[in-house]
């Protein structure tokens, strides 16, 4: 997994779980990240997709999700 790439990074976690959701419904088998520092709440969660889904993930995510 260590050459996964990450195609999503929010720092609430319900929009990063979305954009989870969201991609597993296209069949890809992404996975959630939390880089957030447990002390200060600090970061991001992740979203990371396999490096072969990378294109197909970010235009799933330009075209499908909107959290306006």
């Amino acid at each position: 997994m260590s050459d996964w790439q990450k195609v999503y990074s929010d720092r609430n976690e319900y929009r990063a779980n979305i954009v989870v959701a969201v991609l597993e419904d296209f069949g890809l088998q992404p996975v959630l990240v939390n880089k957030k520092d447990t002390a200060y709440q600090l970061g991001n969660f992740e979203v990371h997709v396999a490096p072969d889904h990378v294109i197909r993930a970010i235009k799933i995510i330009k075209d499908d999700i909107n959290f306006n």
